[in-house]
């Protein structure tokens, strides 16, 4: 090739490169973050503290003897559900039957006396009629046979009460319940008023006890999250049933009504968080977190668009929020999950 065609060539790939550089170029615009947004800002909640709450019942029925003697049979054991009145033992003394046999012995013997002075009164009426008595006899004899009627009944009275103390060696459930304990063994020498059962009563809750300087910023009605690997099948956030307003050994009780709770294991341990106070932190609603891994991330809007940051969390009061202890900061605008185009 000659020299002029060399350069004819070489002067159109330079204008071919000069006429590129000056195409504008393609632009790739970075994803840009869509859907429900919020501002993450700082907030008053409440302070939190864990503590160690207990299954068991409002109330706990003890069916105890009422008399003294051998608890000859014992007709429930531990884990048994009666019905209030059901037969839990019988307890039984032998010398009530023998005195209740002695009573009855007296009632007929003043039974007896009784039918005497009732003929006696009637020979000295009819006497009496015939002019052969005089009316202070007749007086006597009547006075006589009322003596004796009231002895019948005094003595059968003192029979009725012997059987009904004998009778009272049933011991009964004193309300419908799960049987708790029942720890004294058939053949045991039981004293007047010794439990022989013991019978959940009322519907489960938790029970706390904590110390009572903090006692007093738990309020009836308050939200108390629960630990749900520790009650499977129940609510994980329980309610402030009551407070109770007496202090013993410096600490106060409370009850925690939770929906779901079962009264299978009474004493059973669970872990509760309880609000001590109120603190500044950052809550967001939980559904702006997203879980992959184990580990929680929230979406944050930039300029450029959306990034996943990595968050650490932690429950609050309400199920419906959480706190965010690191990884955003106040001012930072975070999407909903799943908000990207």
């Amino acid at each position: 090739m000659s020299r002029p065609l060399l350069s004819l060539a070489f002067c159109v790939s330079l204008g071919l490169v000069a006429c590129s550089s000056d195409a504008p170029q393609a632009e790739h615009p970075a994803a840009v973050a869509a859907g429900e947004r919020m501002v993450v800002r700082e907030a008053m909640v409440a302070d939190l503290k864990p503590v160690s709450a207990t299954v068991t019942t409002r109330d706990m029925g003890e069916a105890r003897a009422r008399i003294g003697g051998t608890l000859t049979r014992l007709a429930v054991k531990e884990g048994d559900y009666v019905k209030k009145g059901q037969l839990v033992g019988v307890v039984t003394d032998q010398r009530l039957g023998l005195q209740t046999s002695a009573y009855a012995a007296q009632a007929a013997a003043a039974g007896a006396e009784a039918v005497r002075a009732e003929a006696d009164l009637s020979r000295v009426a009819a006497l009496y009629e015939k002019g052969i008595y005089a009316k202070a006899r007749l007086d006597q004899a009547t006075a006589a046979a009322r003596a004796a009627r009231a002895q019948v009944k005094a003595a059968e009275a003192q029979r009725a009460a012997s059987a009904e103390v004998s009778a009272q060696g049933a011991v009964l459930a004193p309300t419908s319940g799960r049987v708790l304990h029942a720890d004294v063994p058939a053949g045991s020498v039981v004293q007047p008023g010794q439990s022989i059962a013991t019978v959940t009563a009322g519907d489960p809750l938790l029970r706390i006890e904590i110390p009572e300087a903090r006692a007093r910023a738990l309020k009836v009605g308050e939200l108390v999250p629960l630990a749900a690997e520790d009650l499977p099948g129940a609510a994980g956030v329980g309610v402030v049933a009551q407070v109770y307003p007496a202090v013993t050994s410096g600490r106060v009780m409370a009850d925690i009504k939770v929906a779901g709770l079962h009264a299978d294991l009474i004493g059973r341990r669970v872990r509760v968080q309880i609000k001590v106070g109120e603190r500044r932190a950052m809550v967001i609603p939980a559904r702006f977190v997203a879980t992959r891994y184990g580990i929680d991330f929230v979406r944050v809007a930039g300029k450029s668009g959306a990034a996943d940051v990595a968050v650490q969390t932690a429950p609050t009061a309400d199920p419906a929020l959480v706190e965010v202890l690191s990884g955003l900061q106040p001012g930072d605008v975070i999407v909903a999950p799943g908000a990207r185009r």
